[in-house]
């Protein structure tokens, strides 16, 4: 290797959920484990889900994990281009961790010329695809130099011809840095070796080149019933599969693209453990449109005793012994949705009989009474469900921070990431200084709404606020004292890395890192025009 350019490795997918995520991750803590300098990277990402940088930039969510699962403190050069839906065609833009406007889909990924009106946000220009590349080519470049290795995420899949023009985060970033790419593919959804094998076969000459290996994802059974399949996968391409990765429930990663349970299901697939008290306490999420960090409610779901579901009906909340509105990227398309279905006056009627209810960002504005938004929707203003005594102007700047402050007399720490600007007149803080000065958010009686995200992993607090959920509920359920959030979390991180060391030819992958592309890998026609 290189004393002054670390290895690199791309790991694409022959979808989304693929299981790249998962992969980066493990092989992130895997070369951690092994005393490596290690740093993950995503060219661009697409999600709702993300976090704040010591430094106040905003990535992906995802990327945040990662870095933690290589024992690195998360940066702006992991994850340069964001990208935020607002819509089924337009995202807020975030560029080396700052919003720099919002584009359509046709704006970012099409040819744009002088005088189109496709979409272009401020701060994006003609000529975007080579600056961009430019741009996530450096940030890769200046880890490696700090970096032993670097393992890069792709985004979708690496065949999709119709983006390939424009792409910057698969294979066109993986041409433009000589990385060796490792396609993974899920087994769980069936037709795995059509997948790694037309992935391939759609691959242009130059960027097949650049494809030097398989893992499958999520298998079940008997590994050697498997292995004629890869060994004629094998024959087919000329690319060895460097790992089969066993299903495994509840790793409990963040998600990137979007919200991977059912809306009746239970976060994450997680079994529920039996309470520490005499009773369960459950918890209630509306799953709004354009619903971000909804990673928030991992550390509830992570309390022995505490059921989690999503729930979108006025009946499925009337058991439930906290509501939790979430964030969104839409505050006010959210607020007509939870009109339209009925469920204002179902938090109206838990308001007036003092039944808790939580509001997150998004969802602590919709729960005051007025929004100002010339920014998000460009509504003007709407009238909010008049929960709380609290009214929000949206700003153009956008507020990152990673605040600390105090609540029910424990500490709290989180992240902010919003539009909004609150203005409260009554109630009493949610979150308050060393000294007792309001920081954040409002209560009033049991309605509580904070735009810290993040707040809940805060062991302390999290259990002081589930010790008055449950009195105003009027449940017998006790937080367990010995649950510790990062704790469980680092333990997630370290059955990523088991995954690679137990089940990868962790050889390979290493010679790939250091070495970069084998030569004389085959073409499999026909091959995507180059």
């Amino acid at each position: 290797m290189s004393a002054r350019t670390g290895g690199g490795l791309l790991v694409a997918g022959t979808t989304s959920d693929a299981g790249k995520s998962v992969v980066t991750a493990g092989i992130c803590r895997w070369l951690a484990r092994k005393g490596m300098r290690v740093a993950p990277f995503k060219a661009q990402n697409m999600s709702l889900n993300s976090f704040v940088t010591l430094d106040g930039a905003e990535i992906g969510r995802a990327q945040a994990m990662q870095a933690a699962a290589a024992r690195v403190e998360p940066s702006a050069l992991m994850n340069p281009v964001l990208l935020k839906p607002g819509s089924d065609r337009t995202s807020q833009v975030v560029l080396l961790g700052k919003a720099v406007g919002e584009m359509s889909a046709r704006g970012y990924f099409g040819r744009h010329t002088e005088g189109d009106d496709s979409g272009c946000g401020d701060g994006v220009r003609h000529g975007r695809r080579e600056e961009l590349l430019e741009t996530v080519a450096g940030c890769l470049e200046e880890l490696r130099r700090s970096h032993d290795a670097v393992i890069c995420e792709g985004a979708g899949s690496p065949a999709e011809i119709n983006l390939r023009r424009s792409d910057i985060v698969n294979m066109g970033l993986a041409r433009a840095c000589r990385l060796p790419v490792l396609v993974v593919g899920d087994i769980d959804r069936g037709g795995v070796f059509a997948s790694l094998f037309g992935t391939t076969a759609l691959l242009a000459p130059e960027d097949q080149a650049l494809l030097a290996g398989y893992m499958v994802n999520k298998f079940r059974g008997d590994v050697t019933l498997l292995e004629p399949g890869l060994e004629m996968l094998h024959g087919l391409t000329g690319r060895p599969t460097l790992g089969v990765l066993p299903f495994q429930h509840g790793l409990g990663i963040d998600e990137e693209d979007g919200l991977r349970v059912s809306l009746r299901g239970t976060v994450r697939e997680s079994t529920v453990a039996p309470p520490y008290g005499a009773d369960v306490l459950r918890v209630a999420v509306l799953p709004v449109p354009l619903m971000s960090n909804f990673t928030d409610v991992d550390a509830l779901a992570a309390e022995p005793g505490v059921v989690v579901r999503f729930c979108d009906r006025p009946e499925e909340l009337a058991d439930a012994d906290l509501v939790v509105v979430p964030g969104t990227r839409g505050t006010v398309k959210a607020l007509e949705w939870i009109r339209e279905r009925g469920l204002a006056g179902a938090l109206a009627r838990r308001a007036a009989e003092g039944r808790p209810v939580l509001g997150v960002c998004g969802g602590y504005q919709l729960l005051g009474e007025q929004i100002e938004d010339e920014v998000e929707s460009r509504a003007g203003v709407v009238d909010g469900l008049s929960l709380l005594p609290v009214r929000v102007r949206f700003d153009r700047d956008k507020t990152l921070a990673r605040p600390h402050g105090i609540a029910l007399g424990e500490p709290v720490e989180g992240y902010e990431i919003h539009h909004g600007v609150a203005d409260v007149h009554g109630g009493e803080p949610f979150l308050s200084g060393p000294e007792g000065a309001p920081l954040d958010g409002c209560r009033v009686g049991s309605v509580w709404g904070t735009h810290w995200h993040g707040s809940l992993e805060s062991d302390g607090f999290r259990r002081a606020f589930l010790r008055r959920v449950a009195a105003d509920a009027g449940r017998a359920f006790e937080p367990a004292p010995d649950t510790r959030f990062a704790a469980l979390r680092e333990e997630q991180l370290d059955r990523l890395g088991d995954l690679i060391e137990e089940h990868a030819d962790t050889a390979a992958l290493l010679r790939l890192i250091e070495d970069g592309v084998p030569e004389g890998l085959p073409f499999v026609p026909p091959g995507a025009p180059s």
